[in-house]
């Protein structure tokens, strides 16, 4: 396996990983907001991190080519 390829295959890894923390983070952003908790600034930067870590994870899949 080539150099490149490893590379690759790690940028599509952590695009996965970003992913799924984004997922996470909107979910208890959202679930958060659906029962009334009362801390609206933390749950706010959950939301703002969540959406820019799924953004970016989702990002990095899209782009990266996969060449096997």
């Amino acid at each position: 396996m080539s150099y490149l390829k490893k590379i690759m295959n790690v940028k599509r890894t952590f695009g996965t990983i970003l992913t799924i923390l984004g997922i996470i983070g909107l979910i208890y952003a959202g679930y958060g907001f659906v029962n009334h908790n009362q801390n609206s600034r933390g749950l706010l930067v959950y939301g703002i991190i969540g959406l820019i870590f799924f953004v970016s994870g989702i990002g990095l899949v899209k782009n990266t080519k996969d060449e096997s």
